[in-house]
């Protein structure tokens, strides 16, 4: 078994969750208040860092970032409150032992989620870029994205989101149906490589089935 990662401080996560956005808001891929950034900054007990709620991705404040415990209760120096979807980030943490969660709102991301919907997932393989995700090493690689409907009511989307998970451990990622991308890693550099392969992926997905340009923005 591998060496426990040590995990970074409340001060390190911050900073590096604020520069992860100001970078996805420049691709277009975090508009607005859209998306939502956490980091495990301890496991027992469970301390997650997380993106307040209504925040501006590229102009976030590492100060700004709330500590929240497994209940999502805010327990750290910052006020404020979590991230809505918090939750989802609690879920995917417990199920994959993930150490950061990523979640953005691209246009490609977006358009995927809607036209392969009915069919519950999106395949992707062949494309060398699969070789960015964790333990992968060949781009014959079939990577199955899980498409799950939206919902509004957080506590049974993360229940639908751990059952998910369950039955797709070899996924890195699942898409909300319309909505956007949800990613992880071991840690916040992991994850964020993760966003940008599979957002490469995604958009080379759309152009593949000829889904059309997005906004000048958003390329």
């Amino acid at each position: 078994m591998p060496p426990a990662r040590r995990l970074p401080s409340r001060q390190a996560a911050a900073r590096a969750l604020a520069a992860a956005g100001r970078s996805f808001y420049a691709r277009g891929w975090v508009l607005g208040t859209s998306g939502n950034f956490s980091a495990v900054i301890g496991r027992t007990p469970l301390r997650l860092l997380i993106t307040p709620s209504g925040a501006h991705k590229g102009t976030l404040d590492a100060r700004a970032f709330l500590q929240i415990d497994g209940q999502t209760r805010v327990c750290g120096p910052a006020a404020g409150r979590p991230s809505a979807e918090a939750r989802l980030h609690l879920a995917i943490v417990a199920e994959r032992a993930a150490g950061a969660v990523l979640h953005t709102h691209s246009v490609w991301s977006t358009v995927l989620s809607d036209r392969c919907a009915t069919d519950g997932w999106l395949d992707l393989t062949g494309f060398e870029m699969l070789k960015g995700l964790a333990g992968v090493n060949t781009h014959t690689h079939h990577e199955r994205v899980p498409i799950l409907p939206n919902d509004q009511d957080m506590t049974r989307l993360a229940g639908s989101i751990t059952e998910t998970l369950r039955a797709h451990p070899g996924a890195h990622a699942f898409l909300l149906e319309r909505h956007g991308l949800y990613t992880w890693g071991a840690s916040i550099d992991e994850a964020a490589r993760h966003v940008e392969i599979l957002e490469f992926l995604l958009e080379a997905e759309s152009r593949r089935l000829g889904c059309g340009e997005p906004p000048m923005g958003a390329r």
